[in-house]
């Protein structure tokens, strides 16, 4: 369990992919579309899916010539429950937290 919590959190860590994480909850999108409000090429949002994918937060499909992307509801119950342990976290607020580690964690880049 301890891997696959450092998984998630991991990909977690970078804004864009909340971000990303966010526009999928609303409907799945094409990876063209998930790209789109982004000022980064095509293959570095490809790079940012593939961390989504492998932590099992979104899912991908070839749906005829397109790729799409879908957002697993139940990929952060691990994450949650355990930061619910700590009783402190009952809602869990991401950002809060990045901000909590930013500060408590010295930055390292990947």
């Amino acid at each position: 369990m301890s891997n696959d919590l450092d998984t998630v959190f991991a990909a977690l860590a970078d804004p864009t992919r909340r971000a990303i994480l966010a526009m999928l909850l609303e409907d799945d999108m094409a990876v063209t579309d998930v790209a789109e409000p982004f000022e980064m090429s095509l293959a570095a949002i490809s790079k940012h899916l593939v961390i989504l994918t492998r932590a099992g937060l979104i899912s991908q499909e070839k749906r005829g010539r397109v790729k799409w992307c879908k957002l697993e509801p139940d990929a952060l119950r691990s994450a949650s429950v355990w930061m619910q342990g700590f009783g402190q976290f009952e809602p869990v607020n991401l950002d809060a937290f990045e901000r909590f580690l930013e500060v408590e964690l010295p930055a390292s880049e990947e």
